[in-house]
């Protein structure tokens, strides 16, 4: 499938700022479900700066704007092909060990309940495969799909406490449970085209990828109870929606910050 996505983040000030410096990871790799066919990003104002493939196989580069700045507008525009390999991650180049991706966060620290849902999969399923497409089922029943009724720092238990959530809160959940089991589990950032009409539709998303021995990564996505197939553009990979996170940054000033982000996934042609 050809996937073009555009992507527009804008970051308002309510008083100019002196200047901003970015860390973006919004460019995809390839790898054997992904090709990258074209791929822009730029900073309205912007002065591009170093680029790098970190350990994880992820492209990242810097930007910075000088001030004096009332907004900041990062832009993405691309297509990529994709193919289903049922959530396979394989050939993607990278060097990190995956026992990396057993440290927890406290994004991903697991409570009582994270681990009993653990323990349940576990009871289920013997084989690592089956019990992690458990896990990712039992996960999707303990935690509503819910806009707005988490936040970007509320953390697996307490979206587990609380019984709803959405796409990143599935995702810190299905990892902290994954690991108290001693399996490897890591936060994927990326895009899914999620209309069947070929219409746009805003799809920034989230899901998680656990180490399978023997198989490799292996992507799950409790919020749309399934592996990742050839509707999902993968962007990057972290230890939690922090660490994955697409645009890191600082700015310098006073003045108040409001963001405004728009995503759209169309099916396209080469």
């Amino acid at each position: 499938m050809i996937l073009s996505v555009a992507h527009r983040t804008t970051y308002r000030y309510d008083a100019p700022i002196r200047m901003a410096v970015q860390s973006l990871r919004l460019t995809p790799s390839d790898f054997a479900g992904q090709r990258v066919i074209g791929w822009q990003v730029a900073v309205e104002g912007g002065q591009k700066g170093a680029g790098f493939r970190d350990g994880a196989g992820d492209w990242i580069e810097s930007w910075s704007v000088r001030g004096p700045a009332d907004h900041v507008t990062v832009t993405v525009a691309g297509s990529v092909e994709t193919a289903d390999l049922a959530g396979l991650l394989t050939g993607h180049r990278e060097a990190v060990n995956p026992a990396v991706y057993l440290r927890e966060t406290l994004a991903t620290r697991a409570d009582a309940q994270l681990s009993d849902l653990a323990r349940a999969a576990e009871a289920e399923a013997a084989e690592p495969l089956a019990r992690a497409h458990a896990l990712s089922r039992l996960v999707a029943e303990s935690i509503a799909y819910r806009p707005g009724a988490t936040q970007a720092h509320t953390t697996a238990a307490e979206a587990m406490a609380l019984g709803e959530g959405v796409c990143q809160d599935h995702a810190h959940a299905l990892i902290a449970a994954v690991r108290t089991l001693g399996v490897p589990a890591r936060y994927v950032s990326g895009y899914l085209f999620a209309t069947e009409d070929g219409s746009p539709h805003e799809a920034a998303h989230a899901w998680a990828e656990v180490w399978i021995e023997g198989l490799g990564w292996i992507g799950f996505d409790p919020a749309n109870r399934s592996c990742p197939d050839d509707r999902y553009v993968r962007l990057g990979s972290g230890l939690d929606a922090r660490d994955a996170a697409p645009i890191r940054g600082i700015a310098q000033g006073a003045g108040r910050e409001t963001l405004d982000v728009a995503v759209a996934v169309a099916q396209g042609q080469q």
